[in-house]
């Protein structure tokens, strides 16, 4: 009994540091965000109690209904070509190859440093007036783009900077390609099948378990981008506020305008969004997903 006390102590003491954290810093600011979203609060002064004014005032704010909008189509377009990218360049490196250990950590990079400060400054740079995206369009014969003067110019910038951090993406395709049997691929050569016939009939189902967890991931961490959106429009939006995501909107309420009620408000709006939309992909997941444990499906 004694013992059985003694580890039960020495386990409550290892875990402490992260149940600490976590009631610190997780589970109380979940609720204080929860509660300031029913008040008017600016930092500065006690705040008072407003009932659904935040959340009403929210649908009649153009900026907000435009962040939101901003951000669906960043999600939508850029989600997918995230994903498809990702699956390109894993059945690339699927192939065997005395070098596909380094192409991996060369093609991983990316999503290691993709949203960090200096590779936002970087891309900038990149797309620039100056910038080698611009060169290389004056070197093919086309005009310069004002990424930063046409808000849709800038948007796809954000977004091609999201699919080049495909690589958290493409090493778990891998490793689900890696797991899809040989046996399966030689059969279908035999029958005659081409390429496309064995990638459609037997990658893409196999992969589709993959494929859910990868989007549902993905999906979650597209809504909560941030520092690419920060830095390159330097905390405006711009130009137009083609770039004023959501997470930037939520932030230059908290933190610009001093509304950290009407921020409150809108993270938890943010996260039921975040949370039906992952409600409708993981029941859609019964008409597209395959698990052999469940007679193939």
């Amino acid at each position: 009994m004694k013992l059985s006390l003694k580890n039960n102590l020495i386990g409550y003491t290892f875990i402490s540091p992260f149940v600490i954290g976590f009631l610190i810093f997780t589970l109380y600011p979940t609720f204080m965000s929860l509660y300031y979203s029913f008040t008017d609060y600016d930092l500065l002064m006690p705040a008072t109690w407003a009932g659904l004014d935040n959340y009403s005032a929210m649908f009649e704010d153009k900026r907000y209904l435009h962040s939101l909008k901003v951000t669906l189509f960043y999600v939508f377009a850029g989600v997918p070509l995230r994903l498809a990218f990702a699956l390109f360049v894993a059945m690339i490196l699927n192939n065997a190859s005395k070098a596909v250990g380094l192409y991996r950590t060369v093609y991983y990079l990316p999503s290691i440093i993709g949203g960090s400060v200096a590779v936002s400054i970087m891309w900038r740079n990149v797309f620039g007036d100056e910038g080698i995206v611009n060169g290389l369009l004056n070197f093919l014969g086309f005009e310069s783009v004002r990424f930063f003067g046409d808000p849709q110019a800038a948007l796809f910038m954000l977004i091609s900077l999201s699919v080049w951090q495909f690589g958290s993406s493409m090493l778990i395709f891998l490793a689900g390609l890696k797991n899809i049997p040989g046996e399966l691929y030689e059969a279908a050569s035999v029958d005659g099948a081409g390429f496309f016939r064995r990638f459609f009939s037997i990658t893409i189902p196999m992969l589709t378990p993959i494929i859910l967890f990868n989007l549902i991931m993905q999906l979650i961490s597209a809504f909560m981008t941030f520092v690419p959106a920060y830095i390159i429009s330097k905390g405006e939006g711009g130009p137009l506020d083609g770039t004023l995501l959501y997470s930037l909107y939520l932030f230059k309420q908290a933190f610009v305008y001093f509304d950290m009620g009407f921020a409150s408000a809108m993270a938890w709006v943010m996260l039921i969004i975040v949370g039906i939309l992952t409600a409708l992909v993981f029941a859609s997941s019964r008409l597209w997903v395959h698990y052999e444990s469940e007679g193939g499906r």
